[in-house]
C-alpha cells in the first residue's frame, strides 16, 4: 500500500479523488477489454467491521482471529478524506507530529517459519503457532511502531521493514518534532527470535528512504550469506541525519538517493553486523549510462493512465531457481539477473500505458510467465467499482521468453465493488497444483480471489471469499493486506480485523484430487518475494489432478481417459497396472504432439509420471 501522496498536500487527496472520477471516462487500449466487472454475490453484502456479510466460493472460512492487544485501532482506523477541508484537517493533525500514522495499527504482509505465521503491522507484529492446524494460536506480540512493518523469516532471524518517520532505533513510541533526529530510524530491522518469549532487535540498518517492502535473497553458493533487497518508496532523509543521503535528481546530483534500491549483506554468523554494500542504478539507461533510463512518469497518452516515475521499486520478487527476478517498479516491471546477487542488472522491462503502479511481482512456476499489479490509487481508493476501467488497478499477465518480458493480459477482479471498499490488485503467491498456474491475491476490501493464468492470454477468476465494507456510509480503509497459500492453507491478514484461515473445496473448477496434490507441498520457510521452485512426489493425486484438468479441457479421447482413470484408481488401491501404464504413457506423448500447449504439458507430465510407475 502507498499512502504517502495522502500526507503530502490537500491537492494531492483531491487529485486523487478527481483521478476517479476522470478514469471513469476513459477507454482503455490494453488487451483486458474483453473483461467485464459486473455484480455478483459480492457486490451488495451487508456492512459492518465485525458482522459485515460474507460471500464464498470454492473456498470456505475456517478461523477468523481480531487483533490482539496492541493493534486495535479504537477509531476503527484511516477513512480517505472526502473534501478539501477534510483533507486540510488532516494535514492540520499530521503536521509537525512524526508520532502520526493514517494506518497506525494496520496489519500488513505475513511470513511463515517453522509452524509459525509471522504478521506485520504498522505498529509491530505477531506471531501465531499455526502447527497444529486448528485456530492460530498467539505466542508472540511485538510493539515497534514505524510502519509500514512487512516482515520475513530467515533461521532465527526476522527481518522488519520501517520507513515512516517515528520510527525509532529502540522500538520506542518517542516523539520529535525535529527534520533531523539521531535517534530515528528508518529501514530495515533484524531481530533475533530464537526464544519467542523475548525476541532481541541485534541490528537496524538505515537507509536513505526507509524501507517500504524487503526482499530476502540467498547466496547462490555461501548458505552463511543472505541479501536484503530494501525497497525504499518515501522521501530522502536529510544529509544531516543519514550522511549518504542527499536527494534531487540525477541530472543536477548524481549522486541522489533516488533511482536505486539497497543491497544489504547479512554474515548469518555475525548477523549485528549486516550492512548496505550496494545501491545499484538498476534504472539506468543501457546505452547512455543516464540513471534515469526508464519511465519519466506522467500519462503517455490522452486515455492512458497517469503513471509515476520509475525512481524506486515497491516490490523485487526473486526465483533463484532461474536467476531472476521481477520487479515492479512504480512506473515499469523490470526484469533482474540475480546470478551475483550483489550486483542486480537489468535485462528487460516493459511499461503500460494501463498501469499506473508497478506494485509487486509473482512468477507461474515455470518462470515462463510473471503476474505484475497495478496499485491505482495507491491501495485507499474504490477502484473496483462498475465503472472503473477493467485494465487499471489489474494484474497483468507477462511472459518472459529469452530473458525478455511481454506484456500478455489484464485480468481484474470480476465482482464490482461499492463507494465504500478501497479494492485493487494487491499481494498474492501461487498456490501449488500441478498442471496449473494458479495464484490467490488480496483485493483489500474485494476481498481475496484465485485466479487461473495457465494461458497466459485468458486469465480467469476460479475461487474467492468476500465481506461486505467496513462501512456503508463512508469508506475506510480495510480489507485483505496479503493472502497467501501456506502449507495446505490460505492465510489473509486483514487491515482492520486480524486474521483469516481459508481453505479450498472442490467445485467444478478445482477437484479434490488438485486441492490434495497442493496441499501434499509443504515448506519450512515461507517468505513474500522470494519463491522457490515447486516439486510433485509421483502420487496418485498427482496423476489424477493432469487428468482432471485434460477431461475439463475436453483434451483426451474417451476410451483413453477411461483407461488413464483405471491406472489411477489401482495405484490408489495400491497395484499399479505397469503394462497399462506404460501404453499409456507412449498414447499420451503421442496426443501431446498435436495439442494446445497448455494441454500439451499436462499430456507430457501424465506421460513421464506413467513412464515412472511402469519402469
Amino acid at each position: 500500500m502507498t499512502i504517502r501522496k495522502t500526507l503530502l498536500s490537500s491537492v494531492a487527496v483531491l487529485g486523487m479523488l478527481l483521478g476517479a472520477s476522470a478514469a471513469a471516462a476513459q477507454q482503455s487500449s490494453g488487451p483486458g477489454d474483453a473483461q467485464r466487472i459486473t455484480a455478483d454475490a459480492r457486490s451488495a453484502l451487508s456492512a459492518g467491521l465485525n458482522d459485515a456479510g460474507i460471500a464464498t466460493s470454492g473456498m470456505v472460512l475456517e478461523h477468523t482471529l481480531g487483533k490482539p492487544e496492541g493493534f486495535v485501532d479504537p477509531e476503527i482506523g484511516f477513512s480517505p478524506p472526502t473534501s478539501q477541508a477534510e483533507g486540510q484537517a488532516l494535514m492540520t493533525r499530521a503536521r509537525g507530529n512524526p508520532n502520526f500514522s493514517v494506518l497506525g495499527m494496520a496489519n500488513t504482509d505475513m511470513a511463515l517459519s517453522n509452524g509459525k505465521l509471522f504478521v506485520g503491522n504498522f505498529n509491530g507484529f505477531n506471531a501465531y503457532d499455526i502447527s497444529s492446524g486448528g485456530a492460530p494460536q498467539l505466542v508472540m506480540s511485538v510493539v515497534c511502531p514505524g510502519g509500514q512493518g512487512d516482515v520475513s523469516v530467515h533461521g532465527n532471524l526476522l527481518f522488519m521493514s520501517v520507513e515512516e518517520g517515528r520510527g525509532q532505533l529502540d522500538c520506542s513510541t518517542a516523539t520529535s518534532s525535529e527534520e533531523v533526529n539521531p535517534t530515528r530510524f528508518r529501514g530495515v530491522r533484524i531481530f533475533d527470535i530464537s526464544n519467542l518469549n523475548a525476541p532481541r532487535q541485534i541490528a537496524a540498518i538505515q537507509t536513505c528512504r526507509g524501507s517500504h517492502t524487503h526482499t530476502l535473497v540467498p547466496h547462490p553458493t555461501d548458505s552463511n550469506i543472505l541479501y536484503v533487497y530494501g525497497q525504499g518508496t518515501s522521501s530522502v532523509r536529510k544529509t544531516d541525519e543519514l550522511s549518504i543521503c542527499t536527494d534531487g535528481q540525477p541530472d543536477s546530483n548524481p549522486e541522489t538517493a533516488l533511482f536505486s534500491i539497497d543491497v544489504i549483506k547479512v554474515d548469518l554468523t555475525h548477523p549485528q553486523d549486516a550492512a548496505i554494500v550496494n545501491r545499484p542504478r538498476i534504472f539506468a539507461d543501457a546505452t547512455t549510462g543516464r540513471v534515469a533510463g526508464l519511465w519519466r512518469g506522467g500519462r503517455a497518452g490522452v486515455a492512458s493512465q497517469n503513471t509515476a516515475q520509475t525512481n524506486q521499486c515497491h516490490d523485487i520478487t526473486v526465483y533463484p531457481a532461474i536467476g531472476l527476478a521481477g520487479g515492479a517498479c512504480s512506473g515499469n516491471g523490470i526484469l533482474l539477473d540475480i546470478s551475483d546477487p550483489e550486483h542486480p542488472a537489468r535485462v528487460s522491462d516493459i511499461f503500460d500505458p494501463d498501469m499506473a503502479y508497478w506494485h509487486s511481482a509473482t512468477f507461474n512456476n515455470a518462470g515462463t510467465s510473471v503476474v505484475f499489479t497495478d496499485e491505482w490509487g495507491g491501495g485507499i481508493g474504490a477502484r473496483c467499482r462498475a465503472e472503473d476501467p477493467a485494465t487499471w488497478g489489474a494484474n497483468m499477465v507477462a511472459t518472459i521468453e529469452n530473458r525478455t518480458l511481454t506484456g500478455r493480459s489484464f485480468h481484474k477482479l470480476p465482482s464490482a465493488q461499492g463507494a465504500t471498499e478501497n479494492c485493487v490488485a494487491h499481494n498474492g503467491n501461487i498456490i501449488p497444483v500441478p498442471g496449473r498456474d494458479l495464484m490467490v491475491q488480496s483485493w483489500y476490501q474485494g476481498g481475496v480471489s484465485v485466479m487461473d493464468f495457465s494461458d497466459p492470454t485468458k486469465p480467469t477468476e476460479i475461487a474467492y471469499f468476500d465481506r461486505g465494507p467496513i462501512s456503508a456510509e463512508r469508506l475506510y480503509v480495510g480489507g485483505s493486506w496479503s493472502a497467501y497459500w501456506l502449507n495446505g492453507r490460505i492465510y489473509s491478514s486483514e487491515i482492520a480485523r486480524g486474521l483469516d484461515v481459508l481453505r479450498l473445496v472442490p467445485n467444478e473448477n478445482l477437484s479434490a484430487a488438485e486441492i490434495a496434490a497442493a496441499e501434499a507441498i509443504m515448506a519450512e520457510e515461507i517468505n513474500p518475494q522470494l519463491q522457490t521452485r515447486i516439486s510433485w512426489s509421483d502420487t496418485p493425486d498427482v496423476a489424477q489432478s493432469y487428468l482432471d484438468q485434460l477431461a475439463r479441457g475436453n483434451a483426451l479421447e474417451a476410451d483413453v481417459a477411461t483407461q488413464a482413470g483405471a491406472v489411477v484408481t489401482g495405484w490408489r488401491g495400491g497395484r499399479v497396472d505397469k503394462r497399462s501404464a506404460s501404453r499409456l504413457a507412449a498414447t499420451l506423448r503421442a496426443a501431446a504432439e498435436k495439442a494446445q500447449p497448455v494441454q500439451r504439458g499436462r499430456m507430457n507430465a501424465l506421460a513421464d509420471l506413467f513412464g515412472r510407475i511402469s519402469a
